[in-house]
Formats: C-alpha cells, structure tokens, sequence
C-alpha cells in the first residue's frame, strides 16, 4: 500500500493518511484493519537538519519522535521515541543510508536546535512517519518510506518549503513511476 500525508500533499497512486502524528495514526489503522496490506510504502516531504540538501532523495526505515523540549532538557518520556520498521525494505540504489526521520506535530524554525537533533543522529523532519513506523510495526507490517528534502529547518523553513514543494512532489512522482511501474 503506498501512501501519502494528504491534504496539499496528495498522489493519484497513494492513499493519503492525514497531516501530522495523530490523523496519521488513527487514519492508518483503518486502512489496516480493513485491507490488511503486506507493505506499507510513505512517501512525502521532509526539512532537513542540516546534513541533506533541498531536493535530495532519501529512502529510510528508521524514525524518531523527539520534541524540541526533549533537547533542552524540559521533558522526558516513559515511550521507546527510536524506532526502526520491522522487517524494512531496502531498496537498491537507495540515494542515501537509511537516515533516522524525526516526526513531531510542529516544525523546527531553530537552526541552533536543528544542530542539536543532528548531535542526536537525527537527520531530517516529516510530520507523520514516525506514525508510519509504529502502526506498521504494531501490526507487523514491512514498510519504509521515500522522502525529498524540501527545506533547511531553519527561519527560512517555510517560505523553503513552498518554494520547493511542487518540484519535491514531481520529484517523489518520477521517481515512484520510474522505479515502481505503476
């Protein structure tokens, strides 16, 4: 099953699932339950901590949901916020190495904490893929995910992001078309 954020994020051959951590999660056990998938395959957009460019292609099994607050010692959490995707998929002639995506209802706009998530080993930022993994795990499911790097997270972040979001989506869509044949 491929799927995709929704909203202004949407492919005609993905199911969108909803924006962020919550509509994502509840969204996709629905579809679970109902079609019970053998692979679950996200794609979608991502900011970048600082490693990745605007516009790279990144394949990863890997995601996080650590909040800002987590990095400046505000806040703990009693939840595994690491998790790798049960029985990933990796693709050949993946672009990059499987880099952890952090997942969080907000967006980071702070370039110093953007550094302090990369001295964390966390590479990139997308809203729901952390839900992804969990449900997929929950359920035993194989998945990953293919994401292109729309913008730095920074005070730019934004305005980045839609300066760069329909060539990030034609992007996804080439290369899903190119290298899946649907």
């Amino acid at each position: 099953m491929i799927l995709c954020a929704g909203r202004n994020e949407t492919f005609d051959f993905a199911r969108p699932i909803g924006v962020g951590l919550i509509e994502s999660a509840i969204n996709l056990t629905k579809f679970v339950l109902e079609e019970k998938p053998a692979f679950l395959f996200f794609l979608g957009t991502v900011g970048s901590y600082g490693n990745y460019q605007p516009l790279d292609l990144v394949y990863s099994h890997n995601a996080a949901n650590v909040e800002l607050g987590f990095l400046q010692n505000q806040c703990y959490t009693p939840l595994e916020n690491c998790i790798e995707a049960e029985k990933a998929y990796v693709s050949r002639g993946t672009i990059h190495p499987s880099p952890i995506i952090n997942s969080s209802n907000y967006i980071t706009t702070d370039q110093v904490l953007a550094q302090q998530m990369l001295n964390r080993n966390l590479e990139l930022e997308n809203m729901e893929f952390f839900s992804v993994v969990s449900v997929a795990n929950q359920f035993k499911i194989p998945c990953s995910g293919l994401f292109v790097v729309t913008n730095y997270c920074n005070e730019n972040a934004h305005n980045d992001f839609i300066k760069n979001h329909a060539k990030a989506k034609e992007l996804i869509a080439l290369h899903v078309e190119k290298n899946m044949k649907i």
